[in-house]
């Protein structure tokens, strides 16, 4: 039998999206706070380092999601949420105390386990709707990812108002306690007005649990999810740093724009779980990976200027050669006006404030030749230069970007969709895998975009992994076609 819709449901569906927002503004600080330590000289770390410190609290807060979820289907979403948060607020607290970079390791790995909320929260949250209103309800819950655009947005501003605009910079450890304080407090609010309801999977074994684990369709949504949320996550880590090496701007206005891909994939969570109630979460997949795969493609192009052969100039017949000079070649009776390069037009590209969205091109030609070469006909007199200048706009990279978001945003509704609606007495274990899954992509992504950088030198190299993984659960949805007919 459906569970019933209650006023009870929407409240424990409330405060499941409040407990998820705070765990998700917790999971991604270290990606705003250790920017900040290495940009303002107060921690040594190296590239390496800086990168296990970004990683940490996703790995962490992707392992265990499978346990977890399995917990909430036994024990129900109350105390298991309750207990996750109370615990987080002791790293977090310790993380304020922090001098050396295994301190901060150690007490990342522990505020880590707020991924884990996840798999709490959707089991928790399924328990309380029917099958036709699934996809809204854990789309709803599902937002909560916007904690990572409050984490983003605020943290900045937070650390210019505690440092005094960084004449007193140790007053970045004031944040984690306050994160501390708002664990604390959302546990005990959670704790106090929401109810457990029993689940059909409390009744069973572990064994009996693990057993939906054998469906390779299970693997396919994690694959899906490793792209639609572990790329997210991922992304939301990375983008701080992008935007402020590819663009050259600054801490604060990296965060804001990092809330642009942040804040709206999170809010159309919420339509992403309607649109895959009323149209199946089949065909929402099928185009959030193709929407995917276009915008990783056009963002994969790099700001660069490029130098290639342009048109020349041949002799039309045979002669010695009179005079050169940068505008014009005499050879015998015969003149040939060069192209000669526009100095102010190459300084205005140079200079531009990165307002134009196409590349811009000059040309012109530069003599080969000198006075008293003899030439035969059809011989290069001058060369042909052609000079390519593309700054990648940077409110084109943003909205593409953007769109991004928002399609992940809407993946990640259209993934838990699948789950309910092939495992809705699992929901718990299932989530738990498929979580597990795309928590790791947001654990192993940064290393891939790190290696990416380093390889090929391209800040854009992170756009042609993503939009491979994108090609990849295209072809796996195939499968699901086949497994639906």
């Amino acid at each position: 039998m459906e569970a019933k819709i209650s006023f009870r449901s929407h409240q424990i569906l409330f405060f499941n999206f409040f407990a998820f927002t705070v765990c998700f503004a917790v999971w991604v600080l270290n990606g705003v706070l250790v920017t900040y330590l290495v940009d303002n000289d107060l921690f040594k770390w190296n590239s390496i380092q800086i990168g296990w410190l970004i990683g940490i609290p996703i790995l962490t807060g992707s392992i265990f999601r499978l346990p977890f979820g399995m917990l909430t289907d036994k024990y129900g979403g109350r105390w298991v949420f309750g207990a996750l948060l109370l615990f987080l607020a002791i790293p977090l607290f310790f993380l304020s105390k922090a001098t050396t970079f295994w301190e901060f390791a150690f007490c990342s790995l522990g505020f880590g386990m707020a991924g884990n909320a996840f798999p709490i929260g959707n089991a928790f949250t399924s328990l309380w709707y029917p099958s036709r209103w699934q996809g809204r309800a854990l789309g709803i819950f599902g937002a909560g990812n916007i904690g990572a655009s409050i984490t983003s947005a605020l943290v900045p501003f937070l650390l210019i108002h505690f440092t005094h605009n960084n004449s007193n910079p140790e007053g970045w450890r004031i944040i984690p306690q306050l994160y501390a304080v708002g664990a604390i407090v959302t546990a005990v609010v959670f704790i106090l007005l929401t109810k457990n309801k029993k689940s059909l999977a409390a009744e069973k074994t572990i064994r009996q649990m693990l057993l939906p684990l054998k469906h390779s369709r299970v693997w396919r949504f994690g694959l899906y999810y490793f792209l639609a949320f572990g790329c997210f996550v991922a992304v939301t880590q990375w983008l701080i740093q992008y935007y402020m090496n590819v663009y050259s701007i600054s801490l604060a206005e990296a965060g804001l724009l990092a809330t642009v891909f942040i804040f709206p994939s999170g809010i159309i969570r919420i339509a992403g779980g309607w649109i895959s109630d009323k149209f199946s979460a089949f065909s929402t997949m099928i185009w959030i990976l193709v929407v995917s795969f276009f915008c990783c493609l056009l963002l994969i192009i790099p700001r660069m200027e490029i130098y290639t052969p342009g048109e020349g100039i041949l002799a039309k017949r045979t002669g010695t050669v009179i005079s050169v000079s940068d505008s014009l070649i005499v050879v015998g009776n015969e003149k040939y006006p060069l192209i000669a390069a526009n100095t102010d037009n190459l300084k205005s590209i140079e200079n531009t404030d990165k307002h134009f969205i196409f590349p811009k091109k000059t040309s012109w030609q530069e003599p080969i030749v000198k006075e008293g070469d003899n030439v035969i006909k059809k011989q290069l007199l001058a060369r042909g230069i052609t000079r390519i200048n593309f700054h990648a706009n940077i409110w084109v990279a943003v909205a593409l970007i953007f769109f991004l978001g928002i399609s992940w945003g809407i993946g990640k509704a259209a993934v838990y969709k699948f789950i309910s609606d092939y495992f809705p007495h699992d929901v718990g274990t299932v989530g738990g895998i498929v979580g597990t899954l795309g928590g790791l992509g947001g654990f192993l992504s940064p290393f891939i975009f790190g290696y990416l950088l380093q390889w090929t030198g391209l800040w854009t190299s992170m756009w042609i992994f993503l939009a491979l993984i994108s090609i990849v659960c295209l072809w796996c949805m195939k499968e699901e076609r086949k497994d639906r007919n």
